[in-house]
């Protein structure tokens, strides 16, 4: 098979080369034959040197993603069949795979495109126009793999709704692969009972990403007061109410999370324990603080306040503002678990951030730890782009 060449401008290629899978439209010299976008091109170095193959989408400023390092590998079936077996070998020995994600782009070597699975349905998330392409043979060879470990899947749903797809120069699309099946899933993560609408919930339906630090903070919450901030379908609440909370308030300001969050607290018999409200954290906040409120557990789960490198300076604002509004909050000796789950939102700069609240605040914080996503969306080095969540627990003292 002949494939059109892309040769990088001298000097080029520096993150690819240290790792990473992309390659931008400023780092071509040239494209060499004929080729359409969503192709799979040779990728080259300006001396002639093969880097691999990858595939190529004018649309995007990520004019190439790799696929392999190896310009001699054909990327037919047996070779994605390879990629998503090792995806699945990896989950087997790092997670409980009841729900988790099953393949995470780029950090899987299946770039743009994202499976979760939750109990015995995939949802798929193909971002990118060359995997889009491959999207169904990919399905069927990890339905295949699964089934041969006893996992059968009864649907699949695909939720190519993000932004990033108008990026790629395709439309947002979002329905059932295959046969229609009942959207709402219960799974179960440690130990709590969830509904997931994979039709409708954010992003998948669910954030598998937090499952072992919502487990984290369930050993802070034994007869505590909680207040678990951008609660969504209630994760955080409902694991201080597993742990043994004596009163849990979740709050978002999304009515259908709030309603979810309600469903699942009857689903864990917890309702009379954890309850939701719909409301504006930063509204909330300073109104339970004029009340003189107090709990020993705050958590602070926000959306991602920035998703492009333009916004950081407003985004680190509101990471200070929400952090200084839940320190005040937190008893002489409670705890604060906060978190950012964006990738602008660098780990230096978060850290510097809470710092910074706390001093204005004239709180103490003694880290008792930090962590990042879970295992099933591993960050792979030289792709910075893997490495998003940043998760801290702090114990909150006055100034002595």
């Amino acid at each position: 098979m002949e494939y059109a060449v892309a040769t990088l401008k001298k000097g080029e290629g520096r993150a690819l080369k240290a790792g990473g899978a992309w390659i931008y439209d400023n780092e071509i010299e040239s494209v060499m034959g004929h080729f359409e976008d969503g192709d799979l091109v040779l990728v080259r170095d300006f001396d002639g040197y093969g880097l691999g193959k990858g595939f190529i989408n004018r649309h995007s400023k990520i004019r190439i993603r790799m696929m392999t390092r190896n310009p001699e590998q054909e990327i037919d079936r047996e070779f994605l069949h390879n990629r998503v077996k090792a995806a699945w070998e990896y989950r087997k020995k790092t997670v409980d795979t009841s729900s988790c994600r099953v393949i995470f782009g780029e950090a899987d070597w299946i770039p743009g495109m994202v499976v979760d699975k939750f109990s015995d349905v995939l949802v798929v998330q193909a971002l990118a126009l060359g995997i889009d392409r491959m999207k169904e043979t990919i399905i069927e060879e990890l339905k295949g793999v699964l089934a041969g470990d006893g996992v059968e899947i009864r649907g699949v749903y695909e939720r190519s709704d993000a932004r990033e797809r108008e990026k790629e120069g395709m439309e947002r699309v979002k329905g059932f692969i295959g046969e229609p099946f009942d959207t709402n899933v219960e799974i179960v993560e440690n130990g709590v009972r969830y509904l997931v609408d994979v039709k409708d919930g954010q992003k998948t339906g669910f954030f598998l990403d937090q499952k072992y630090n919502r487990l984290a903070i369930q050993k802070l919450c034994k007869d505590a007061r909680v207040l678990d901030c951008f609660t969504h379908t209630g994760s955080f609440a409902l694991n201080a109410g597993l742990a043994g909370a004596k009163e849990v308030i979740g709050v978002d300001a999304s009515e259908l999370g709030v309603h979810q969050a309600e469903l699942n607290a009857k689903l864990n018999a917890l309702e009379n324990t954890v309850r939701f409200t719909c409301a504006d954290v930063f509204d909330l906040l300073p109104d339970l603080e004029k009340k003189g409120e107090k709990f020993d557990v705050v958590i602070l789960d926000p959306p991602a306040f920035t998703k492009s490198r333009n916004s950081i300076k407003n985004a680190t604002k509101g990471y200070r503002e929400i952090n200084m509004r839940g320190l005040k909050l937190v008893k002489d000796g409670g705890f604060l678990a906060t978190c950012s789950c964006s990738h602008f939102m660098s780990y230096e700069l978060f850290t510097q951030t809470i710092a910074q609240a706390a001093k204005s605040v004239h709180k103490r914080i003694r880290q008792v730890e930090y962590r990042t996503q879970a295992p099933d969306h591993p960050i792979l080095w030289a792709a910075d782009e893997s490495y998003y969540l940043k998760f801290y627990i702090f114990q909150v003292c006055e100034e002595k």
